[in-house]
This record gives structure tokens, sequence and C-alpha cells, in this order.
């Protein structure tokens, strides 16, 4: 388990993230760095060169065909502008801390 650091209180984050990229993209260099800050493990798909990969982006991310695109929990919740968006909202950490609740909960019932 990773602890979350918002400025305030760590929270603990067990959501899965996951972010499509391709090579040579500074887009997808601030999303993994913004998430890399945060103290954020996450699932790397280079889709750039890969056609399965692009293809799988697109239907997950319904029809999001620009890089990256970032999930949470299977939750879509866009590109690089919109992670930033999100977190200078403070709405980035709350979405890490809600979905790792949601994992939680699912590991507790089982």
């Amino acid at each position: 388990m990773i602890e979350l650091n918002n400025g305030k209180r760590s929270l603990p984050v067990t959501a899965r993230v996951e972010i499509y990229t391709r090579d040579y993209c500074g887009y997808c260099s601030r999303a993994k760095a913004l998430l890399a800050s945060k103290g954020v493990e996450f699932t790397e798909y280079r889709a750039g060169d890969d056609a399965e990969k692009r293809r799988e982006m697109v239907q997950r991310s319904h029809g999001g065909s620009t890089y990256p695109q970032v999930f949470i929990n299977d939750r879509h919740v866009g590109g690089s502008d919109e992670i930033h968006d999100l977190d200078r909202a403070g709405r980035l950490v709350a979405l890490l801390a809600e979905a790792s609740m949601e994992v939680t909960a699912e590991r507790k019932a089982i």
C-alpha cells in the first residue's frame, strides 16, 4: 500500500491506475510525473506502436484517441490536461482516495 500525501494528511492508495502512452509524448511525461509526484504507482501501456493496445485505449475511453489516456480503477479520467485540472481543483487526491476506499470495501466483502 502506498501513502498518498495531499499536503494535509497521508491517505492509503490502493487504486489501480493505468495510463496509455506513446513515445516522445510531452503530455504523457507530464501526466506520469504528476502521478509519480503523488507517490502513485501506475501501469503504463505503450500504445503508440501497438495497434491492439491503441484500439483498446480508444474503446475504453469511448473514443479518446490522444495520448495519454488515464484510468483510475477502470474509470476514464481523461488525459494530461484533465488530471492536472483535477489536481489543481483538489479532486485528484479525492478521486484516488475514493477509489482506494471502493477497492478496500470490495476486498473486505470477499
